[in-house]
């Protein structure tokens, strides 16, 4: 499971983004966001550079979860 915390997500838009950013990576993964944490998640074979890459790309900073 590849996680990320993306604190400049705000609302069902931005969640959107998210969502259509991780899918164009991997149209078969599946991408959970918790808007309210700030958080998200994906199960997916790709790297997660590739996500994080697409993620910065649609306008958001995503950094590894705090642990």
């Amino acid at each position: 499971m590849i996680e990320f915390t993306v604190n400049d997500m705000s609302c069902n838009h931005c969640v959107q983004s998210i969502t259509r950013a991780v899918k164009e990576v991997d149209a078969n993964g599946a991408c959970e966001v918790d808007l309210a944490a700030k958080r998200v998640r994906i199960a997916s074979t790709h790297a997660a550079e590739e996500f994080r890459a697409a993620i910065e790309d649609a306008g958001f900073t995503p950094e590894a979860p705090a642990r």
